[in-house]
């Protein structure tokens, strides 16, 4: 049995014991984790350092911090998710107890990215804690440092057997993929999304796939271009562009195209220097085989700001790119780096149009002080996630669905919404061995009359307050027993 075989079956094995189904025992697991990022933050930032150089500042602000807060709002909220939830009832359901029950899956798969290897891993683990999962956590081995503390420190804190983390590249992927689940949570790029899929339907597992494409920036020419511009900047730059919802080109008119170069290039030696290379809030490029696709789609494009690089530090300036054509290589694929091609367009028309031309973005932004572009923008695209006059930071909203649609994924998680993709909501009716007289109605030899009064139990829907309902019941029983004097006996 290989060492992912073992792990799997430790995992559905302590399952089994029922121990992660007690409230008290997810919200002691949650309490452990919150402690580790608590107690381990150092350990945490010098991985993150060595990986993708980042600080010690921007490690807890753009990956820990989020999971604290996740991790708390939990706990706090655990017994309110997990309780059963009531619902609208019929007239032939009045007197029944009718609601949903939030279950466990099973045993959950979470297959981590490495731009931010604990926000994407771990958020998602929250989810499968609290909904009462085991889970086999399977951290993206390009991130190397980050995933060896994930396999050192997890364990430590939280159930090792219910919890297993997994280590190693693709073969340990696949063999992974080859078991059976109750859920596959992956995040990372569209095509190993289809692997994971297509790996999940030899045992039907249900998937989530947190997955990104080209987010779409639109900028009005009649907006502060320099706040805009500002919040792009950031939203782009942030961990070397390598965020899944960055915004990935921008489309302005050419009149203002001048303006927002200038711009991003003021808001880039605001933010990371004249020399972003010494900057300690500047990250690097993960590896040298992504510093080379980055680079190769420079190719065709025109670079109108930055272009420093350093291929044996992995670093990539931030660079702007005017006048780019659709057809350009930087235009083809997601750049998941520091490359900020320009479109120009004739207006919002062409920018819609744009747009919809391509996949379904994971992000759109629209930056305009015009409520009508904006809702023109939301109304007339489609996206995982719409943002008007800033970026990214939706992610950081838990009340917030976040997902992708189409090619940019499927599923969504953060809040309660992770509680509920990673549990099953159970459909439940309580019937009491009473007023079968009312029932008859379902029963053969089926006749018009039985179907008229069907249709009126059925589709006859009123609001009510408790005493109302209280008469109706009495009602119905009077009902009920004329209907079986009269018509079916």
């Amino acid at each position: 049995m290989s060492r992912e075989q073992q792990a799997v079956a430790r995992a559905r094995k302590a399952f089994e014991t029922g121990r992660s189904r007690s409230l008290e025992y997810r919200i002691l697991q949650l309490k452990n984790l919150q402690r580790l990022f608590l107690e381990k933050q150092k350990e945490i930032s010098d991985a993150s350092k060595k990986d993708l150089n980042k600080s010690e500042v921007g490690t807890q602000l753009f990956e820990t911090l989020g999971l604290e807060g996740e991790i708390s709002l939990a706990i706090q909220k655990l017994k309110e998710w997990a309780a059963p939830r009531p619902v609208e009832k019929n007239l032939l359901t009045l007197s029944d107890t009718v609601y949903i029950q939030p279950e466990p899956l099973g045993v959950v798969l979470i297959i981590g990215a490495w731009n931010y290897p604990w926000a994407v891993t771990v958020q998602p683990l929250i989810g499968a804690i609290a909904a009462g999962n085991a889970a086999v956590v399977k951290p993206s081995e390009v991130c190397v440092h980050t995933a060896k503390v994930m396999e050192d420190l997890l364990p430590l804190y939280i159930d090792k057997e219910l919890y297993p983390v997994v280590t190693g590249g693709v073969p340990e992927t696949q063999e992974l993929l080859r078991q059976r689940f109750d859920h596959i949570f992956y995040t990372g790029n569209s095509m190993v999304g289809k692997v994971i899929m297509e790996a999940a339907a030899k045992h039907l597992t249900p998937v989530t796939l947190e997955l990104g494409g080209k987010s779409p920036c639109y900028i009005d020419k009649n907006c502060d271009i320099s706040t805009a511009c500002r919040r792009i900047t950031w939203g782009k730059y942030t961990n070397c562009g390598q965020t899944c919802i960055a915004p990935d080109y921008i489309l302005c008119e050419p009149s203002i195209q001048d303006r927002v170069i200038e711009e991003v290039k003021k808001s880039i030696k605001d933010f990371y220097t004249d020399n972003p290379k010494t900057c300690p809030d500047y990250g690097r490029i993960i590896n040298q085989r992504h510093f080379k696709r980055i680079m190769a789609l420079l190719e065709d494009s025109t670079v109108a700001a930055g272009g420093d690089n350093d291929e044996s530090n992995c670093f990539i300036g931030p660079i702007v790119l005017r006048d780019v054509k659709p057809e350009a290589k930087v235009m083809q694929d997601e750049i998941f780096g520091p490359l900020l091609p320009i479109l120009p367009v004739s207006g919002l028309d062409e920018a819609i149009k744009f747009i919809n031309r391509g996949e379904k973005p994971l992000a759109l932004y629209v930056f305009s002080a015009d409520e009508k572009v904006i809702n023109r923008m939301r109304d007339e695209t489609s996206s995982g996630g719409f943002l008007a006059n800033d970026c990214l930071v939706h992610f950081s909203v838990n009340s917030l669905p976040f997902g992708g649609v189409g090619n940019s994924g499927m599923g969504c998680y953060h809040g309660k919404y992770s509680f509920d993709q990673l549990s099953h909501l159970r459909s439940c009716l309580i019937k009491k061995l009473k007023m079968e007289g009312l029932n008859d109605m379902r029963y053969p030899p089926h006749t018009p009359k039985k179907l008229g009064w069907a249709r009126f139990f059925i589709l006859k829907t009123f609001d009510l307050g408790w005493v109302g309902r209280m008469l109706l019941l009495a009602l119905l029983a009077v009902v009920a027993a004329v209907l079986l004097q009269k018509y079916f006996r």
